[in-house]
């Protein structure tokens, strides 16, 4: 039995890697996983995940104020998470929202 099997001398390329993308609830805009802060509701109180591994609902939304206030404003973030915010919950949040920097100043 004779086998013939030749080499290539081509570099074989890596695989492409998918990267997880999800949408912000607040501006709609689809961006990689890595770059959006994860909130979960698990047993009736929201809470930020920041290594996304926590179990519950999770939404997300933009490292950007703007976001944060359409997302707690316009009650997005308690559609897409199924629950109500409570008042502590709320304030919590919003804190939050306000030591983030705004959109413009990431823009240029």
């Amino acid at each position: 039995m004779k086998t013939n099997l030749k080499r290539s001398s081509k570099k074989q390329s890596l695989p492409y890697r998918r990267i997880p993308e999800r949408s912000c609830v607040a501006c709609r805009e689809p961006k990689a996983k890595r770059d959006l802060v994860r909130l979960v509701c698990s047993t009736g109180t929201v809470e930020i995940d920041p290594k996304g591994k926590k179990t519950g609902r999770g939404a997300y939304l933009c490292p950007v104020r703007e976001c944060w206030e359409i997302g707690l404003k316009r009650n997005r973030l308690e559609y897409a998470l199924r629950t109500k915010l409570t008042m502590e919950n709320r304030q919590a949040l919003v804190q939050y929202g306000n030591s983030l920097p705004s959109g413009r100043d990431n823009r240029g």
